[in-house]
């Protein structure tokens, strides 16, 4: 791939916070940006030099995207895949590939994934009907987490099924869609891994984060977490074992369990920028959502150690309220996503908290 110089045009498929970084990061290298986004004044609309609105599988939205744009990314895993072969057979490139992201739009396919390519999971089983479910249950064990194949995020779309008898009615209140069913992770806490893979193959991944959940949805994250050598190169291996079989090219988020004995399991993938890797905008010399930029683009990866050891915590519903006191924090760093509505348990900002690094962290290998 040849680098695209500055002044080129990135798309980015999705209007949200994750897209609006992506924006100001490829703004910092010199490069404009064209966001695709079914809602007009997107909060990665208004820091864009173009704003095409058309839903993501509109033909006039997608050419217009594809004749604008040098390259075309994605902010969530969530675009219609036919959007991504329609980008293709225009002549767009896309990164990451299509198969990235049908691997992780189904959570069967993506454990099937992971498990080909030497990334551990939890055991798991796939029904398509109520019996089925009762069936995967019987195989798996009780209690097992049943989950939507599709859609599902932030804890939404899945249900712990305590016993066998109760399957049928799980399912039923999923929708009655296909379905996963996960066996239980004996985990200590959870982990998780920012990697990219540059276009030439080179690999280059974050010191691991600490993340903490509340009703499925991340609330903190500390980084880079408190681990041994032997975990964080574990991390490394299943990041580069992951992005070499998807022959990736971007950034990447890995939520792993780590268990009482060290080892890692991964959780899932999502192949964007993360909610976890937030940490990296005031913890790196460069972040996520500009490492992303650099990938695409077909640049060099940037170093990926930590300058300081960051808290970051979501800021949800109107929590964003307190922006005055958290902007008077000296070693608070304030960043709000320009959504116009503080609905509760909806992600307005997030804050970093700095404090000094007791010992690096950090890993950078090349393919």
């Amino acid at each position: 791939m040849t680098p695209l110089p500055p002044g080129s045009t990135i798309g980015i498929l999705g209007g949200g916070q994750l897209g609006r970084m992506l924006a100001l990061a490829a703004a910092r290298l010199g490069f404009d940006v064209a966001i695709l986004e079914p809602e007009p004044g997107s909060p990665a609309a208004r820091v864009a030099a173009h704003a095409i609105v058309g839903d993501y599988d509109d033909a006039r939205a997608l050419t217009a995207l594809a004749e604008i744009a040098d390259v075309i990314t994605f902010e969530f895993e969530n675009v219609p895949a036919l959007a991504v072969e329609r980008l293709m057979a225009l002549g767009a490139r896309v990164a990451p590939n299509a198969r990235a992201l049908a691997v992780a739009q189904d959570r069967v396919e993506e454990k099937t994934f992971l498990n080909s390519a030497g990334a551990p999971t939890v055991a798991f089983a796939k029904a398509d009907t109520a019996e089925e479910a009762a069936q995967a249950v019987q195989i798996i064990g009780a209690p097992a987490l049943m989950k939507t194949r599709r859609d599902g995020y932030d804890g939404k779309g899945q249900k712990w099924v305590e016993h066998v008898s109760t399957a049928a009615a799980a399912f039923a209140a999923l929708g009655s869609k296909p379905v996963i069913l996960e066996a239980p992770a004996a985990f200590v806490r959870e982990l998780s891994v920012i990697a990219a893979r540059g276009a030439s193959g080179e690999i280059a991944v974050y010191p691991l984060s600490e993340n903490h959940h509340e009703a499925g949805v991340l609330r903190r994250t500390v980084a880079p977490a408190e681990t041994p050598a032997e975990t964080s190169d574990q991390a490394e291996r299943i990041a580069a074992q992951i992005l070499t079989s998807l022959d990736y090219v971007g950034v990447i988020g890995i939520e792993l369990f780590e268990l009482a004995d060290g080892r890692l399991l991964v959780n899932e993938i999502a192949p964007r920028v993360h909610n976890t890797g937030h940490w990296t905008q005031d913890g790196c010399e460069v972040d996520q959502f500009e490492q992303h930029i650099r990938a695409v683009a077909g640049w060099p990866l940037g170093p990926t150690h930590a300058t300081s050891r960051v808290e970051m915590l979501n800021l949800l519903g109107d929590e964003v309220a307190a922006w005055p006191r958290l902007a008077g924090e000296p070693d608070a760093r304030l960043h709000l996503y320009g959504k116009r509505d503080a609905k509760p348990g909806r992600k307005m900002g997030h804050v970093n908290r700095r404090r000094p690094l007791a010992s690096s962290g950090g890993a950078h290998r090349s393919e």
